[in-house]
Parts: structure tokens; sequence; C-alpha cells
């Protein structure tokens, strides 16, 4: 069936007005009803994307506003995605995740034993197809014919939030979110064994490597995350049950409590999904894969910020060219790395200057004052609250893996841009009369040596990221602290 053939369909009356509340006035978040054998989709011939699954989400709002009477379905591609520039000939970036929903083989089932009246396997979409029409992008879809009657007029679903999805991160945080909705009056999930909850919530189908990967891991990678995230940004509070087998974590649950009812901003319409941000770091240099992972990782405001830095250090050939786009990007976000590095002074900032260590000193400096017991996470993480004693745990880590950074990106420097380095150095060392023994260690045994490294790190990382370089933000503590848990 060609484009041309398939008429433009009226806008649903959703779309013309507000929906309305049960009590008759006030307006309601917009939703999308998904059945319950949609939630717990395991994945079998590929990874399915956060952003994937969001699209696939407004996908189906879209079809179940047009009607059970339709085969295929057909809306303006700006009203599913948006950021993607439409006036290419190319639209990579949609046609991917397009191929992505037809080519994926997935198992629909119930998350809860029993519940789901058939077992179905099947690719998230039937076919997709892209049009120009008069100037404006079109996408029709369909679904398989096993799957239609239930996805478009579901007997058991969850009423799902848009709004609230829109705003989640990672693929298990919209996974637990959506299964967490549908259970949240009987107050817990099922109780499966951890291994099914592996593949519904991270997304990827399971493998060898996977297979030999122990609790402790999806926990700490998975689970947590995702608990953390869902409690932050949902209508929801959400808690781990865990069931031993022995002496072994064998199946897990997760308890539900609605939290206290919030407003949230109303829309006439679902959200497009935006891939403004993958096709800007795709337009630097970073692929999709990465961009997704750091997008999940870090959050969008985050990441936008992350990539004007990347955009304005890869204009620049200053110490060298920039070799790596992705890693830049990934050291940014981890707070590691400066927008564009400056040429390194010839004599320190006043602020280095009065922190300098006394003469022969080889150690690092003190570690910077000890950070508030409450640490303001913003933006929906809330306030975390621990001992001091943990916080300056965080802090040793955190520095820890930041000198070891500067180490590494000092090394990654050409010979000729270390031995300017040194030189610039040697002359501040003079400068401020260090020890002539330090001086000596590195005119004979360079920059490495362990008496001089201290000095060379501090000396690089103010030059390139301020006199602040050292010192961790709150958030940068919170992503310590939830690796590294409470032990």
């Amino acid at each position: 069936m060609s484009s041309d053939d398939v008429p433009s369909p009226p806008p649903p009356p959703a779309r013309k007005r507000r929906a309305k509340a049960a009590d008759g006035g006030s307006p309601r978040a917009v939703t999308v009803r998904k059945p319950v054998n949609t939630l717990a989709i395991v994945p079998k011939s590929a990874r399915i994307t956060s952003l994937g699954r969001k699209s696939y989400n407004v996908l189906l709002h879209e079809a179940q506003a047009q009607g059970l009477d339709k085969d295929v379905f057909r809306a303006p591609l700006e009203r599913i995605v948006r950021g993607v520039d439409f006036d290419s000939n190319d639209h990579a970036l949609i046609k991917k995740h397009l191929r992505a929903m037809v080519s994926t083989t997935v198992e629909w089932q119930s998350p809860t034993t029993g519940e789901g009246t058939a077992w179905n396997v099947s690719g998230l979409l039937a076919h997709a197809r892209l049009t120009k029409e008069r100037g404006q992008v079109w996408i029709e879809w369909s679904y398989a014919v096993n799957l239609k009657q239930e996805l478009l007029e579901p007997s058991v679903f969850a009423r799902l939030k848009l709004e609230i999805i829109s705003q989640l991160r990672s693929h298990a945080g919209i996974a637990l979110y959506e299964i967490c909705t549908r259970y949240k009056d009987v107050g817990r999930t099922s109780r499966q064994h951890w291994r099914w909850w592996r593949p519904v919530l991270s997304g990827q189908p399971e493998s060898e490597r996977t297979a030999k990967l122990e609790y402790r891991i999806f926990k700490r990678d998975t689970l947590k995350p995702a608990i953390a995230e869902v409690c932050a940004l949902t209508d929801l509070e959400v808690e781990l049950a865990e069931y031993k087998e022995g002496r072994f974590i064998g199946d897990i649950q997760f308890l539900i409590r609605p939290k206290p009812q919030a407003a949230l901003p109303l829309a006439a319409a679902a959200h497009p999904v935006d891939l403004q941000l993958v096709a800007r770091a795709q337009a630097l240099g970073v692929a999709e894969e990465k961009t997704e992972a750091l997008l999940q990782t870090h959050g969008p405001a985050a990441l936008q910020s992350a990539l004007e830095l990347l955009a304005r250090r890869a204009a620049s050939s200053y110490p060298e060219p920039l070799r790596d786009p992705a890693r830049y990007l990934k050291a940014i976000l981890a707070g590691e790395a400066a927008a564009v590095p400056a040429p390194v002074p010839t004599s320190p900032p006043a602020e280095a200057v009065a922190s300098a260590p006394a003469a022969g000193r080889a150690a690092f400096p003190p570690q910077p004052a000890a950070v508030p017991v409450e640490l303001e996470a913003g933006a929906g993480e809330g306030l975390v609250k621990t001992s001091a004693r943990r916080q300056a745990r965080w802090v040793e880590v955190w520095l820890r893996r930041r000198r070891e950074r500067v180490v590494d990106d000092i090394a990654a420097l050409s010979a000729e841009a270390q031995g300017e380095l040194s030189a610039q150095l040697l002359a501040d060392m003079e400068a401020r009369q260090v020890h002539p023994s330090i001086r000596k260690r590195l005119q004979t045994s360079g920059w490495q040596h362990p008496l001089v490294l201290p000095e060379m790190v501090r000396w690089y990382a103010q030059g390139v990221h301020g006199p602040g370089w050292d010192q961790p933000t709150p958030q940068q503590l919170l992503e310590i602290a939830a690796e590294l848990g409470d032990g």
C-alpha cells in the first residue's frame, strides 16, 4: 500500500482538547493503556534501548487514538520524535530505531504467571515506512496480527503516564515503572527468579556472558539504579525484596507504595521522543549506542552541556587534535575533562600559589574540606544523609580516580607536548623554590617519578580544569556513593 493510497487520518478528539478527569472538570495527564502481556517483554535477537521503548509507547498511544478498525497507522514523524534533521534525505537515526523495532524478536509475557491470556512471539512492529508529503515527513506502521487486538483494545493493562516515562533515562527504569504501575494497587509485583528479571529490565537478550554474571552484579548495575530512578522521578515508591535459596539469593520482587498525588505538567498529546542530543553527538563523532548509555547515566541536561564542551574541544588543536570524541565526552560527564585545554600558564594562578605545598613536599595536598553531611542531589534526587566517615571515603575514592585520569590524560599527549609541560613545570617549581632534589628528579627521571608526579598532576589539572579540579560536586559524590553502597 503506497502513502498516496492511505489518507491522512483526521486529528483524534484527544488532540482537539485536553482529556477530562472523571470529576468532570480538571485535565489529566496523557496516558497509554499498555497490555499486561507487553510489560515484561523479553528481547531474543537484539537489545531494546530506552529511546526505542519510549518511541514504541508513543506509537502505541497514537495507534490507540486512531482506532482498531485501521490496519496501518500514520502520523507526522515530528509527533513521534524530534531533534532529527527532517530535511535530510537520509534520516539514518530514526531509520535505525524503526529497523530495530521491526527486526527485534521479543516474547510477550505477563509479569505475573497465568495472568496473561496467551504467550506470543513477534517483532515490536510488523512494518514501518517513512514518506515525505508536501514537505512533511510521515511515518506509517502496523502490528503483528496476533497482537493487534490486544494492543489496541487491551482487556488487562497498565495505564501509564507518558509524561513520567519521558523523564526516565534507562530501559530498566522504564520497564520497572511500567510493571510496578500495573501492580501498585496490589502493593507488590509477582515473585520471580532474579534471572527472569534480568532481560526484562535490562532490555538485553541473555547470552553466555550474561549467564555467568552473579546476582550482585545485576543488583549493582541494574536493580539499584532502576529503583533509585523510579523513586526519584515517578509517582511510586519501590523497594526490593529478596528471597534466599540456601546461601544465595533466588527470587526477588518489588514492593510498591504510591506517593501522595503530585501535579504533573499536562499536554494535549504525547511528548515526542527527543533524539536531538543523539543526533548532535553523532555529528561530533560519538556513536549512538555510546550516547544513549551516557544519556541514561547522566540525563539530558548534563549531556547537552557536555556536548557544548565537546564541540569547543573538537574545534581546538591544543595541545593536539582530539582523537577520541566518545572518550572525551565520557570524561566531561565524569567531571574529569576540560572544555578546551588552555595553554599551561608560565606561572600558576593566585589560588594555586596560595595553596602550593611547602618546598620539598612530595605528597599530594590534603583532601578537600569535608563535604556537608547533607548533599543536595538536585533535580529529583532528593537529599542523601549519611555519616562524615562514609563521605570522606567517597571523597577519597573520587580523588584517587580523578588523579588517575589526569595522569592518563598527560600520558596520552605526544612526547613533544609532554616535554613542553615538563619544561613549564620546571620553571614553575624554580619560581616556587621547590626543593632542588625534586627538580633534579624531573630533569633526570621525568614527570612520572613518584616525587614529581604529584607536582605534575596538580600543575596540569590547575591549568586545564582550574583551581577547583580536586573538588567533587555533590552529584559526583552521589554517583560514587551509589556505586560503593553501604559497605
